[in-house]
């Protein structure tokens, strides 16, 4: 595509979501969408993963925290006040002394009573080959990165609301300074450092959504909405009984048939109170969760971001509404809200290299907890180990997929508070 083609393809497509969205505003007075109040459905395959995942997180964020040590360990003392930081449910050294393969325990140089904590030698090997994966998908992480930030209105996210996101974004220690030609660190209108997408990359702006349609193109989608017809659609897995309902689906088609505005498109002009907004909000916290690599992440997470995304107040509420789309977990003692299209049979989709390499580091901790020996070399062992367990679901996994009411309503799960 040339210059000139690039250049009429933009016009066309911002001609085209201003007509949706003219059309849609001529339409909402005689147009409104009866919303089902829908009751919360417990997922236990779900929040299995979510579990696991937390430990899984907690171990490699203490493994980067001894690298990032002067000194190459942490002592006891320092691991005091970290448990609610890793989101663990246990106290941390309780934690850490579980993985003897990962964390190998020694007396302070000094102080020979306090405890200390240093990598062992294959969990230095899981590291360097860690920093290999991140080396190798370089592109990829730029384009992740690029697309948080497209999704702002000002196109810029605070560092302190980014860090938190590392883990879930599948981004390393020194993404803030590693690729200065697409990032800058500013300061911000409330003088917080920000990261600044510093050119627009045109071609990171279409969506999940509309890279599984297969039509990027807003004019098609503004005929199809002419029809009736949404231009593209949602991916729905609804909790057993609730797609059966008959107010359910004749609510979803309707929100199906909505145009579907773009994230990376500028919505400050939609009505906040209309079903066009709401639409748009489901599509940018699709997009986002999407950006993941375990297609999830924690609700505050979100909510730190919700100015920037330009999302309203209460946009939580959007996770309860819509369960076909989304899954609200309340594990771990905290809310964590996933994309149901993401995980297919207990397996998440289209696993990231970064996702496999840390299934490796999750094997070495489940080696470590059950046999608690130190030294073991096992590393060569686990590409086959890992290739075998890929392929295997017993039919007691089976029964744990299964959806359970458990009698919570949307209101309970749904509020402001974690």
């Amino acid at each position: 595509m040339n210059l000139l083609e690039k250049s009429l393809f933009s016009t066309l497509k911002s001609i085209a979501t201003q007509n949706i969205v003219s059309h849609y505003h001529n339409l909402q007075q005689h147009r409104n969408i009866v919303k089902v109040r829908l009751k919360w459905v417990k997922n236990r395959g779900l929040d299995h993963i979510i579990d696991v995942q937390t430990d899984l997180k907690a171990a490699c964020l203490l493994k980067d925290a001894i690298v990032r040590s002067p000194v190459g360990y942490l002592t006891a003392k320092s691991l005091a006040d970290s448990q609610k930081l890793l989101g663990l449910t246990v106290p941390t050294l309780r934690f850490i002394r579980r993985y003897p393969t990962l964390f190998e325990e020694f007396p302070h140089p000094k102080y020979q009573s306090l405890p200390c904590f240093k990598l062992t030698h294959i969990a230095k090997i899981l590291h360097d080959q860690e920093l290999k994966v991140f080396e190798d998908n370089q592109s990829d992480l730029v384009e992740r990165l690029s697309k948080v930030l497209m999704m702002t209105t000002n196109k810029m996210v605070a560092l302190q609301s980014l860090h938190p996101l590392k883990w879930d974004l599948g981004l390393p220690d020194d993404f803030d300074k590693r690729f200065p030609d697409h990032f800058r660190i500013v300061k911000g209108t409330n003088g917080l450092a920000c990261l600044k997408l510093v050119q627009w990359p045109e071609k990171y702006a279409v969506s999940e959504l509309q890279k599984m349609n297969d039509d990027s193109s807003p004019p098609a989608g503004y005929r199809e909405f002419k029809r009736g017809k949404a231009a593209l659609e949602f991916p729905m897995s609804f909790p057993r009984g609730y797609g059966a309902q008959k107010k359910v689906k004749a609510w979803m088609d309707e929100f199906q048939k909505l145009p579907y505005i773009s994230p990376y498109e500028d919505s400050r002009g939609i009505d906040p109170n209309s079903d066009l907004m709401e639409k748009r909000v489901v599509g940018v916290l699709h997009e986002f969760l999407s950006l993941t690599l375990y297609k999830k992440t924690k609700r505050n997470y979100l909510r730190s971001l919700r100015k920037e995304l330009y999302l309203p107040d209460r946009f939580t509420r959007i996770f309860t509404r819509y369960p076909g789309i989304f899954y609200l977990s309340l594990k771990c003692k905290t809310t964590t809200v996933a994309l149901r299209e993401g995980y297919r049979r207990g397996r998440l989709v289209n696993p990231h290299p970064l996702t496999r390499h840390r299934d490796k580091f999750h094997h070495v901790m489940r080696t470590g907890l059950i046999y608690r020996s130190k030294g073991v070399d096992i590393l060569p062992q686990l590409d086959n180990v890992l290739h075998e367990e890929e392929n295997e679901l017993t039919d007691e996994e089976e029964i744990e997929l299964t959806d359970e009411y458990d009698g919570t309503s949307d209101a309970e799960t749904g509020s402001d508070e974690d």
